[in-house]
C-alpha cells in the first residue's frame, strides 16, 4: 500500500502538525476560521476557561464615527453578559476607548486580550492536548466511578484515577470529563501529568 512507503519522518511530523491544529469545540462552532494563529491560541483558551458559556468567530461589526472594526470573537460569559472579543496580535487604527464605548452601546463589552492571558504559564499547551479528545464519549459506567472515587476521597492524582476507567481509553475519559465540566484539573502550574489532582466540580 502506498501509505506504507511514506517514511516514519513524515508520520511524525503529521503527528506534529495535528497536535497544534483546533480540535472540535464543546463552547465554539463547529469549525471554526481564525484570523491568526494567535487569535487559534484564544479560542483554545476560551475552551477550557469555565467563565466562558460559548464562543463565536462571527462578531457583530463595531460602527464608529472613525471606522468600523470587526472583532474576532463574540463570547458570552456564564453569569450571562457578552463580550466582543480581540485576540493581542489585534492591531486596530480606532482608539481602544472609543470601540470600548460603542461596543457599550450596544449592549456588549469589549477589551483586547493580552499576551500574558495566553501565553504566560502551562494553560495553553494544557488545552492543546486536552482538546484533542473534544469528541470522545464517556460511558456512563466510567463516568460513575470517577466520581465516586473522588467522592469518597476528596481528589485523586491523574494516575490514581486511570484504574476506574474500564470501558474506553482512561486518558481519553479522563480529558473529556474535565472538558465537559465534571472535574477540575490545575492547568496554570505544570503540564497535566500522572502526578495532577483531579477534582470533582460540583454544580
Amino acid at each position: 500500500m502506498a501509505h506504507d512507503r511514506i517514511p516514519p519522518q513524515l508520520h511524525e511530523l503529521a503527528a506534529s502538525l495535528q497536535a497544534f491544529a483546533f480540535h472540535r469545540s464543546l463552547k465554539g462552532p463547529p469549525t471554526g476560521t481564525f484570523r491568526s494563529d494567535t487569535a487559534r491560541d484564544v479560542a483554545s483558551i476560551l475552551e477550557v476557561n469555565p467563565d466562558v458559556a460559548w464562543w463565536n468567530t462571527s462578531a457583530p461589526q463595531i460602527e464608529t464615527t472613525h471606522g468600523d472594526h470587526l472583532p474576532d470573537f463574540e463570547m458570552s460569559d456564564v453569569g450571562g453578559v457578552r463580550w466582543l472579543l480581540d485576540a493581542p496580535d489585534r492591531k486596530s487604527p480606532i482608539d481602544g476607548e472609543l470601540l470600548v464605548g460603542e461596543t457599550r452601546l450596544r449592549g456588549f463589552r469589549y477589551r483586547v486580550l493580552s499576551r500574558d492571558e495566553i501565553y504566560d504559564g502551562f494553560r495553553l499547551r494544557n488545552a492543546r492536548d486536552l482538546l484533542r479528545y473534544t469528541g470522545h464519549n464517556v460511558p456512563l459506567g466510567d463516568r460513575v466511578r470517577v466520581l465516586a472515587a473522588l467522592d469518597e476521597n476528596g481528589s485523586l492524582a491523574l494516575s490514581e484515577l486511570l484504574g476506574a476507567v474500564r470501558e474506553t481509553q482512561p486518558v481519553a475519559a479522563l480529558a473529556s470529563m474535565i472538558l465537559r465540566g465534571f472535574v477540575e484539573v490545575e492547568l496554570d502550574d505544570a503540564l497535566i501529568g500522572p502526578e495532577t489532582q483531579v477534582r470533582r466540580i460540583r454544580g
